[in-house]
C-alpha cells in the first residue's frame, strides 16, 4: 500500500516547534523589522545558529529578508503568517486564558498590543466594534470590510486630512483592506488588513499610543485615552 504524502503543513509546524524559532517569531510578531544579530542576542543563542533558523524560515515562506545599504532585516513574511501565530497561541492558552492574562506580566498586553503591524488586545477589539456598529466599515465580498461615503466624519473625527482620506478610499476597493482577526487574549476579532495598520501608524505618530518596555505592549497617553473615547 503506497503511503499518503506528507500534509504541506506538516514542515511548518515542525519549523515553528523549534523553541528558538518559535521566539524568533514571536518578537517579529510585534511588526518590526529586526537584524540577525538581534535576534540572536534576543533568544540566547550564537549568531551562527540564529543565520541557520533564519535560513530555514525564509526557505519556508514564514519570514521575509529587507536589504538597506550593507544591514540585512528580518520581518514576518506577511499577516497570514502573523494569523497563523496568533491562532496557535489562542489555542495553546486557551485552558488558563482567563486567569493568565490578568497577572501583572500580561495585564499590559491584555490592554492594547502590536498584532503584526495592527492594534490588538482590548483596545483592538473595542475599535473593531465601534467601527462596525457607527457604520464606519462595512461587510463587502468574502468577510471583507470596506469604508463607506459616510465614513468620511469619523475619519476626519480622527484628524486625518483630506488627501489621506482619499487615498484610504481609493484603496478600500482592494482586497483584505480590511477584515476581523480573532484576538487571542480577548476571544474577539480585532481589525487586520491595511487600513488597520494604517489607523495603528496613525495613532503612534499623534502620540495617541506609545510602545511600552514590555514586549509589543502598547500604552494610551491622556490625549489618546481622550480621543479614543470620543472614536469607539
Amino acid at each position: 500500500m503506497t503511503a499518503r504524502p506528507e500534509p504541506r503543513f506538516a514542515r511548518v509546524a515542525s519549523l515553528i516547534a523549534d523553541p528558538s524559532r518559535a521566539r524568533m517569531l514571536a518578537l517579529l510578531l510585534s511588526g518590526e523589522a529586526r537584524s540577525a544579530g538581534e535576534l540572536a542576542h534576543a533568544v540566547s543563542i550564537t549568531p551562527q545558529t540564529a543565520s541557520t533558523h533564519l535560513s530555514q524560515l525564509l526557505d519556508a515562506g514564514l519570514v521575509k529578508l529587507r536589504a538597506q545599504g550593507r544591514h540585512k532585516y528580518f520581518m514576518l513574511a506577511d499577516a497570514d503568517v502573523a494569523r497563523l501565530l496568533e491562532t496557535l497561541a489562542l489555542v495553546a492558552e486557551r485552558d488558563s486564558v482567563a486567569a493568565r492574562w490578568e497577572t501583572p506580566m500580561y495585564r499590559p498586553l491584555k490592554y492594547a498590543r502590536t498584532c503584526y503591524c495592527h492594534l490588538a488586545g482590548e483596545l483592538g477589539v473595542k475599535q473593531h466594534l465601534a467601527l462596525i456598529e457607527r457604520g464606519v466599515l462595512v461587510e463587502a465580498e468574502d468577510g471583507a470590510l470596506a469604508l463607506r461615503e459616510t465614513s468620511r466624519e469619523w475619519l476626519q473625527a480622527a484628524h486625518f486630512d483630506d488627501a489621506k482620506i482619499a487615498t484610504l478610499y481609493r484603496e478600500s476597493t482592494k482586497k483584505r483592506f480590511a477584515y476581523g482577526c480573532m484576538d487571542w487574549s480577548m476571544r474577539r476579532d480585532h481589525l487586520a488588513g491595511a487600513f488597520a495598520t494604517t489607523l495603528l501608524e496613525h495613532y503612534l505618530d499623534k502620540g495617541w499610543l506609545r510602545k511600552t518596555k514590555t514586549q509589543r505592549a502598547l500604552a494610551s497617553t491622556p490625549a489618546g485615552a481622550a480621543m479614543f473615547a470620543k472614536l469607539f
